[in-house]
């Protein structure tokens, strides 16, 4: 059998050792058009069944019609490639993969048809591997969470592949999900660049060239993998990284603000920093909950704010201000003023970056990468910004509404006398 590092570019060897030393179970492997990711899942696959005997594994595409000229022809290849043709057998009809010295079985499905995974079943062994390929094309984290829990039974290793060529635009919900940290998560990044020159010809460098020569911004989604917008994107300058603790103890001025909840929005609690002389602003903790009473919000916001500084609030809610300080939680409600709406988020705009903790703050870069214009009937971009899943927005410009009216004194034109 062919090494298999011989089939692989040098960018996936490190996430080849994990997944041999089974250090994660979901694996979400992004990047541009021929960064060979799917040609890296198909031959772990084909190697995991061969080398693991008991172990099965399901393939889905979105849409069943497009498994067999796809997944199905790229694990042929796998098969092809590794010099084991004579250990498989193709089924067409249904559409499987066989390994002929035990019978485990590679299984296509489309989400399409739900009740046909829920009723994928084995004989013997478990369904290691699942593969969905093209995730983007599925209708969300819930979908993919079915499949799973459908799947996911009986054994107790499971690699779990998502591969995907990100889309265009930074809200759509793969770009959200592999911001998200979970320990038993991998995120792995890849393009054309990290492969070598002669697996993909001289044609596909050609293309990848001219387009970048012509269309930068298109050459950069469609080539390097970058989720680089719609055009409705209302912050374009998001940075989701970890804030550590050392970075927090160093923050000598904390903003904090809360937006509240009603009936079916939460209740948003914020603490950021503004570093004003690189004009960059950190988000690192929230409380984000549907339901929460007063006494047991302004419990929670005192057991992070053990200094009890001051909380500006949205002051459209002046009994509920009224409530919270009765209860002890030094807060002010926010001055507004005419456009303030516009006059914060333009503020936000404009700085170098908003660094956002994922771990610390999954509600607030879910809300900041999300947030985009409405588009009118004619598919143009509406004048103002939406009122909704703008809670940990609104929560930030109360806290930093301070900042906002000195930057708006300042630029204020000056009257003649």
């Amino acid at each position: 059998m062919v090494r298999l590092t011989s089939l692989i570019a040098a960018s996936f060897y490190a996430v080849y050792h994990f997944i041999k030393a089974g250090a994660y179970t979901h694996w979400w492997l992004k990047g541009g058009r021929g960064s060979t990711k799917s040609s890296f899942i198909s031959l772990v696959i084909i190697l995991g069944i061969m080398r693991n005997p008991g172990t099965h594994a399901v393939v889905l595409r979105k849409v069943a019609a497009n498994l067999k000229d796809s997944v199905y022809e790229q694990l042929l290849w796998a098969i092809d490639v590794l010099g084991v043709n004579h250990k498989w057998k193709e089924k067409l009809s249904p559409l499987e993969l066989v390994y002929i010295p035990t019978g485990q079985r590679i299984i296509f499905r489309g989400a399409d048809k739900p009740k046909k995974i829920k009723s994928i079943k084995v004989k013997t062994g478990y369904i290691r591997w699942i593969w969905f390929e093209e995730v983007d094309e599925f209708n969300g984290p819930e979908e993919i969470r079915v499949i799973n829990q459908s799947l996911m039974r009986g054994g107790q290793k499971f690699d779990v592949f998502y591969s995907f060529n990100p889309p265009r635009s930074v809200a759509s919900w793969v770009n959200t999900v592999v911001l998200e940290k979970r320990p038993d998560t991998y995120v792995h990044h890849s393009t054309y660049l990290d492969v070598p020159r002669e697996w993909l010809g001289e044609q596909f460098l050609i293309e990848a060239e001219h387009l970048r020569a012509v269309n930068e911004a298109a050459y950069e989604h469609e080539y390097l993998g970058k989720a680089n917008g719609t055009g409705g994107e209302v912050f374009t300058n998001v940075k989701a990284r970890i804030i550590t603790d050392e970075e927090i103890a160093r923050f000598d001025r904390i903003y904090r603000g809360v937006d509240f909840g009603y009936a079916a929005d939460p209740l948003h609690y914020t603490e950021c920093y503004y570093d004003k002389t690189r004009r960059r602003l950190f988000i690192f903790f929230e409380i984000h909950k549907v339901g929460l009473k007063n006494r047991l919000a302004v419990e929670q916001i005192k057991r992070q704010n053990t200094s009890n500084r001051q909380v500006v609030a949205d002051s459209a809610e002046p009994r509920t201000i009224a409530e919270f300080h009765d209860l002890g939680l030094n807060i002010v409600g926010a001055k507004k003023g005419p456009d303030s709406v516009e006059h914060g988020i333009k503020f936000l705009q404009d700085l170098e970056e908003i660094i956002i903790d994922p771990v610390r703050c999954p509600n607030t870069v879910r809300e900041f990468t999300q947030y985009e214009l409405d588009k009118d009937a004619n598919g143009n971009w509406k004048a103002g910004y939406p009122d909704r899943n703008n809670h940990s927005i609104d929560a930030v410009r109360y806290a930093l509404e301070s900042e906002i009216n000195m930057r708006k004194i300042k630029s204020a034109p000056t009257v003649a006398r």
